[in-house]
């Protein structure tokens, strides 16, 4: 048996059965409970939607550069799968390589999220097998490994295409020593190591009942006619009719943090509606919209059908109830309508049900009124509402010079920021490696003794202005920095000396647990959604005693959560 089928009879052994990622339903507006009716035939009644699901991708790896906490592993179909791999590249000796203790072989596997481009990064998982008696993982580097989906046909597992690479240095948990850690200590994260090798497909198919050349045309035609992207200066549609049941899509870019709304959106598109009719309908999407119960959908409907909807989008940004507004700035941010910016950011700021949502929605805008809600919330005092902000103002522009940063050392991106609240530094375990630290005058309290990785130390005398970053390998001459107790000029010693993006997390975790920190340290405080957002007025029930109210709503956000906050490529939160 080839080494490729041996890896994956043992992947279907050991990780078929798993829980996978919680994935979006193939038709999200089945999660709905909608109220609104029209008459009007959308391109959701005719059409589902095709690659919107996440697919795993998987390998088995070498992993390098461990202090002895690896190990020479028994034969088997993972040894077997590395062996064949690093013989085909050129390894010399590849079975001592595989022998020395400062090597592992680990499983790797990952998640493409719907729409992925060629060149897209997304995080992987790594974990050593159940068998092994690898100690720990951290400090490694997992070399260069191709990923590819797994099928189950006729009863064996056959190896798909390879869809992806992936590389990188591993985090793991720096909370995690001792022997009672051993699982976390033999797992972690490459975050942003995997790139895809070609584009995800998306799309939508017709349903069986109607398939037809004209309906696949007509439907094409709908969308472009809403949707457009510029390529070259040439204006073309994001729709394309490939047969008479299947409708190629390209993601307009200002859903590009939130595909599965855009799916959503694209099939409340109207397939074929005539201006008056189109003006009847608008009529009855405003009563809609300002009721909170079907707010939602009319929102998201009123969105597909684009500028000539604006007028009564901005109407449900007066009313009273905090559901209308969200649901009606939402929507408009997506048009990219500036009045949009204030309720979104206050949305954001004072509900935190909305506020993953509000900030995506803000991000997506490509107006200047966004950007400075955006600045304003990385001084509030809640963290995950200012570390949100900086995210979604990243993917606004992240080139933008204020959340720009650096690319420290290779190793990952590194941001400081001029801000007014208080002192914070936030380090990710998920989306890309990258360290923010707001304030950019924070200092260590000492003493300090830290370790940052196996071979880097860090030591301060108590009351001293001084700080010592030394670094001790065997087989390397000792190294040595002297800098003051700013955090910025230790982390930049840190990756100096050879340091790793783990190193610096473990550094500054350990600050964290020494109280040597100015201020609050925080990993991965992204906003979340599936949050609980209770109406505050509920109306007196018709027939009760005055007096009685009813108990109050408990609803959550209709909408799909952003890919912006979610975790790319991982099943893990």
């Amino acid at each position: 048996m080839k080494p490729c089928r041996l890896w994956s009879w043992f992947v279907f052994v050991t990780i078929v059965g798993c829980a996978g990622p919680a994935l979006r339903s193939q038709s999200p507006e089945d999660d709905l409970d909608i109220a609104v009716e029209s008459t009007t035939q959308l391109v959701g009644d005719m059409a589902k939607p095709y690659g919107n699901t996440y697919i795993k991708v998987e390998s088995v790896a070498l992993v390098t550069g461990l202090a002895g906490t690896g190990e020479d592993p028994p034969p088997s179909p993972q040894r077997a799968v590395v062996l064949h791999e690093l013989q085909t590249r050129g390894v010399p000796n590849p079975n001592a390589l595989l022998a020395s203790p400062n090597t592992a072989i680990v499983l790797v596997r990952a998640f493409l999220p719907p729409g992925v481009q060629k060149g897209d990064k997304f995080d992987l998982e790594v974990q050593v097998p159940s068998r092994s008696d690898t100690e720990c993982l951290r400090g490694g580097w997992l070399m260069e490994t191709r990923l590819a989906e797994l099928a189950v046909l006729g009863n064996q597992i056959r190896d798909g295409h390879v869809m992806a690479l992936g590389e990188g240095a591993i985090l793991v948990d720096p909370s995690a020593d001792g022997e009672n850690d051993r699982p976390a200590l033999t797992q972690g994260h490459v975050l942003g190591g995997g790139t895809a090798l070609k584009p995800r497909s998306l799309g939508l198919v017709i349903k069986s009942e109607d398939k037809s050349v004209r309906i696949s045309s007509q439907i094409g035609v709908a969308i472009n006619k809403r949707f457009h992207t510029f390529s070259q200066g040439i204006k073309q549609g994001v729709a394309k009719p490939k047969t008479d049941e299947y409708i190629e899509l390209a993601v307009h870019p200002r859903y590009k943090d939130n595909v599965a709304r855009y799916l959503r959106v694209v099939r409340s598109v109207a397939i074929k509606e005539a201006p008056a009719e189109q003006s009847v309908r608008l009529e009855q999407l405003e009563r809609q919209l300002l009721d909170p119960v079907t707010a939602a959908t009319a929102a998201l409907r009123l969105e597909a059908i684009g500028s000539e909807a604006t007028k009564v989008l901005s109407k449900g940004l007066e009313s009273k109830d905090p559901e209308v507004r969200f649901y009606s700035a939402e929507a408009l941010a997506y048009l990219d309508q500036s009045n949009a910016a204030p309720t979104l950011a206050a949305a954001a700021k004072e509900e935190s049900a909305f506020r993953a949502y509000a900030l995506a929605a803000l991000g997506a805008m490509d107006d200047v009124a966004a950007f400075d809600e955006l600045r304003s919330l990385l001084d509030v005092a809640s963290v995950e509402t200012r570390y949100g902000a900086f995210r979604a103002m990243w993917a606004m522009n992240p080139n933008e010079p204020l959340v720009r940063g650096e690319n420290l050392g290779g190793q990952f991106s590194y941001h400081l920021l001029t801000t007014s609240g208080p002192p914070l530094i936030h380090v990710t375990r998920s989306f890309r490696p990258e360290v923010v630290l707001f304030g950019h005058e924070q200092n260590f309290s000492t003493p300090l003794v830290l370790d940052a990785g196996k071979s880097i130390m860090i030591n301060a005398a108590e009351g001293s202005n001084k700080v010592t970053i030394s670094r001790f390998a065997v087989g390397e001459p000792d190294q040595k920095r002297a800098v003051s107790t700013k955090i910025d000029e230790v982390i930049r010693a840190i990756v100096e000396l050879g340091g790793s993006y783990p190193d610096v997390v473990q550094a500054l975790q350990q600050a964290k647990a020494c109280h040597a920190l100015p201020g609050r340290f925080e990993i991965d405080a992204i906003p979340a959604g599936n949050r609980a957002y209770t109406r505050k007025e509920v109306e007196v029930a018709e027939g009760q005693p005055a007096g009685v109210t009813e108990a109050p709503d408990q609803i959550e956000v209709a909408n799909p959560l952003p890919e912006l906050f979610g975790r790319r490529g991982s099943k893990l939160q």
